[in-house]
């Protein structure tokens, strides 16, 4: 009688044979999750910024727009991948997941991008405009450069935000290394449980230093101005 009982309680975390096993399958499902991340982060970046630049250019906008992108921030993950599966047009795949994606990168996108074009100073903003520089030259040239901290603030706040939330996808066919989590669930298996969330974990702690370094790279006069400022109490 205690025999499967006792079997069952010395079944190690981690099968290491399994994941040998199966290192095909988690190198697949390593690059489907990181494409689901990266083009929903691209994409609501890219809508992010047109709806900043509207807000920032007619700020009666902002609220307005602030408002949708919060109403869809909101709605719970299940709830929404649920009312996408059953509209006809999106159904189960590809598709629903990265309208879902995007949906929740909007709100913190569009929050940084336009806090990150106000905390440009209006002296900045004034020298370039007596220089001649044409509105849509300026932000490219002026604005948009000395938001970009701000800027790459919410895209790291998103990409770690949508890393999770991929794993939720597996629930339309479309999940990443949530696909390993069901995958444990569904036979009370450990392994997959737990190399999908130590994965999932792992790849949103290596987005958030790479973001970290493209805006050290980005910005290299904020490490100018670190550097060059001498401490307190050091002498001449």
């Amino acid at each position: 009688m205690n025999g499967p009982r006792l079997a069952a309680a010395e079944e190690p975390l981690v099968r290491w044979d399994w994941v040998g096993d199966h290192t095909d399958d988690i190198t697949e499902l390593f690059w489907e999750h990181v494409t689901l991340t990266v083009v929903a982060v691209g994409i609501g970046f890219a809508l992010s910024m047109v709806l900043a630049l509207v807000a920032v250019r007619w700020r009666w906008t902002y609220e307005p727009l602030a408002g949708v992108c919060s109403v869809l921030y909101a709605i719970p993950s299940l709830a929404l991948f649920g009312i996408l599966v059953s509209i006809p047009f999106f159904g189960l795949g590809f598709r629903t997941a990265e309208v879902a994606l995007v949906g929740y990168t909007l709100l913190i996108l569009l929050r940084n991008i336009v806090a990150g074009l106000d905390g440009v100073p209006d002296p900045v903003r004034a020298a370039a405009d007596g220089m001649g520089y044409e509105p849509w030259r300026r932000m490219l040239r002026v604005d948009l450069p000395l938001a970009t901290p701000a800027i790459v603030a919410g895209l790291r706040i998103a990409t770690v935000t949508t890393v999770g939330l991929v794993t939720v996808t597996a629930l339309v066919g479309e999940g990443g290394f949530g696909d390993l989590i069901n995958d444990g669930l569904s036979r009370d298996f450990s392994t997959p449980i737990v190399v999908g969330t130590v994965l999932s974990v792992a790849l949103a702690i290596a987005f958030d230093v790479l973001f970290v370094l493209a805006e050290r790279l980005l910005t290299p006069w904020s490490r100018a101005g670190r550097t060059g400022r001498r401490p307190q109490g050091a002498t001449p």
